[in-house]
């Protein structure tokens, strides 16, 4: 799940990741509260609260984009499949990444030329200005889907 990351940026080793947390969430509108929560819980343990506004919304437009635009509208799941969405906390001693998994293969979009004030489709637009990066890959192997992520560089402390 990491390669796609290191494109671009100083390498991120798994190895060296301080934290990680995932929450696998439901396929309704109440996952992105439940989300939020995660997140809230998660950065707090990790002393990272005074970045959970910006990190909050990022979580909230990822895991709403993919409640909205990745899930199959074909009906109930299987009591056994696992969750259509995951969200995923990592934290490097520079980085915080926030990813989510969804079952879609479909790109995310961001519409160039949208309607700030609209509704909707603002949100990848809201991920690109909190975040330091964003991007998305396909997924391989037995996991389908794809990750969409987004980057914090984080200020050593002290600064």
């Amino acid at each position: 799940m990491l390669e796609p990351l290191r494109q671009g940026l100083p390498p991120l080793d798994p190895v060296s990741v301080d934290n990680a947390a995932s929450c696998a969430l439901p396929a309704c509108y109440e996952a992105v509260r439940e989300a939020r929560g995660f997140a809230r819980r998660t950065l707090g343990q990790w002393e990272l609260g005074d970045r959970f506004d910006d990190v909050c919304l990022v979580v909230s437009e990822l895991v709403t984009n993919a409640l909205r635009h990745a899930l199959p509208a074909d009906g109930p799941r299987s009591a056994r499949q696992e969750p259509p969405v995951r969200l995923h906390l990592m934290r490097w001693p520079d980085r915080l990444v926030c990813a989510v998994r969804d079952p879609s293969h479909d790109s995310p979009v961001a519409r160039e030329g949208e309607d700030f004030s609209a509704e909707s489709g603002r949100g990848l637009f809201l991920v690109g200005s909190f975040s330091d990066s964003w991007g998305w890959y396909p997924l391989a192997g037995p996991l389908e889907g794809k990750v969409v992520w987004a980057l914090f560089r984080l200020r050593p402390p002290g600064c």
